[in-house]
């Protein structure tokens, strides 16, 4: 702001507490208190709009009208009461809210925007209305007047970091510079991001890989970045990065390992997302490879969450490295009194016919032994998509085929024993029980 508008602002101030030591003052604080509670009910009523089932861009404009209904309303109600109290008596305190009002519905736009820009459901829109507090705050003490004492205080306020004796203002600039910079690098890195996971030409662990090298880099560039700007000497980073080798050294080497396992398997493509494994004795399909874990979606709906490090120090296995297609099987006896060949036509036919039953392989029949019951048989068939399931496909397998042989009165033998009572003599007496 330019040093006219600054003595233009402070002149304001003035003249505000020159408006206090008279006693018309209290028809511009009524005016004013009047406009407030006129906006806060606007407001209310209109935060009760549902934003549930409308479109993104309808959902974001509603959102946004939410956000600067109230300085707005206020502030119409403001310049309404500056210009009709004008003719009797001095405005400065309508004229000092003018700009205070105006600025509030500002910035809260703007934070509003930066939340569905950079991170919709981050931290930047749990703490929006701190933010926007914070912010408010600080341009309405630079438009009063007061922000350049606040500053000098902060300045005499020091702690020494290392050779450096950093003060307190210094650390809020860094802190506000360092957050514009990283929330800056996580929107570059998450457009970038999207793109890597359009690119069909590369493999799905080559995009996860490029995607957090670019998040990392873009982090630590912006980091580097904002230190020369606040007057911080970049060598302090040195302190930092010794505690973390210390650090590394003493208690975080799992993480570490963790870390480093990550990247091999993702750079080695030995576990993919959309995978079949079986690991630390839980089977299910990788659904995200972290750089610190592999998180696993089993078929009973559980999530398993694997370390990184775990997957390459143990054995793993992936059902569908080379292949996706699964082998199962489903097996049952018939009776001996059974048409043998005619029960293996119709389990072929009938797992053929099931849509998730490749054809090529086919399903395959044969007779796997003769048991005390029954002749046993087994049907084996390959799934192409076994992350849907294989239980329901031998589940459907199994209600046709028992339909069918029920049909063709095939018989299911059950267990049968047949007990013969030897040297068993009929002069024989037999007491009754409690004799």
């Amino acid at each position: 702001m330019s040093e006219h508008a600054e003595s233009q602002f402070s002149s304001i101030v003035l003249d505000v507490w020159a408006d206090f030591q008279r006693p018309d003052v209290v028809w511009q604080i009524a005016a004013l208190a009047v406009c407030l509670v006129s906006a806060w009910a606007v407001s209310r009523l209109v935060h009760r709009w549902p934003l549930a089932g409308r479109a993104a861009k309808w959902e974001f404009g509603v959102g946004g009208l939410k956000r600067v209904l109230l300085p707005l309303v206020a502030l119409l109600g403001v310049l309404i009461a500056r210009e009709a109290l004008r003719p009797f008596l001095a405005i400065n305190l309508l004229n000092l809210a003018v700009p205070l009002l105006g600025s509030l519905a500002l910035i809260r736009l703007i934070v509003y925007t930066l939340r569905y820009v950079f991170a919709p459901s981050g931290l930047l829109g749990a703490l929006e209305r701190t933010i926007d507090v914070v912010v408010w705050s600080a341009v309405a003490l630079y438009l009063v007047g007061v922000l350049p004492r606040v500053i000098d205080w902060l300045n005499t306020i020091q702690f020494p970091i290392g050779r450096q004796r950093i003060s307190i203002w210094l650390a809020l600039q860094t802190l506000t510079w360092a957050t514009v910079t990283v929330l800056a690098a996580l929107w570059a890195s998450r457009a970038i991001e999207r793109r890597l996971m359009r690119a069909e030409t590369l493999d799905t662990n080559l995009r996860v890989v490029f995607s957090r090298l670019v998040k990392a880099l873009l982090i630590f560039l912006a980091v580097v970045i904002v230190l020369p700007i606040v007057g911080i000497d970049i060598t302090v980073l040195s302190v930092f990065g010794g505690a973390i080798g210390v650090g590394i050294g003493l208690g975080l080497q799992k993480i570490a390992s963790n870390y480093i396992s990550g990247f091999i398997l993702l750079l080695e493509r030995s576990i993919r997302i959309g995978d079949l494994i079986t690991a630390d004795q839980f089977y299910g399909v990788v659904k995200d490879i972290t750089t610190r874990y592999v998180l696993l979606r089993g078929f009973d709906g559980r999530d398993a969450i694997i370390p990184n490090e775990l997957l390459i120090t143990s054995k793993v296995l992936n059902h569908s490295f080379t292949d996706k297609k699964v082998s199962h099987a489903l097996q049952l006896q018939v009776s001996y009194s059974t048409d043998v060949e005619r029960a293996l036509r119709l389990m072929e036919e009938i797992a053929a016919r099931q849509p998730r039953v490749l054809a090529d392989p086919p399903p395959s029949a044969t007779l796997t032994g003769f048991a005390d019951s029954g002749i046993a048989l087994e049907v084996g068939f390959w799934v192409g998509d076994p992350e849907l399931g294989l239980a329901n496909v031998k589940s459907a397998i199994g209600l046709e085929v028992l339909r069918a042989f029920r049909r063709e009165g095939i018989e299911i033998p059950y267990p049968q024993r047949e007990v013969r009572i030897l040297g068993d003599s009929p002069s024989r007496k037999v007491l009754p029980l409690g004799e």
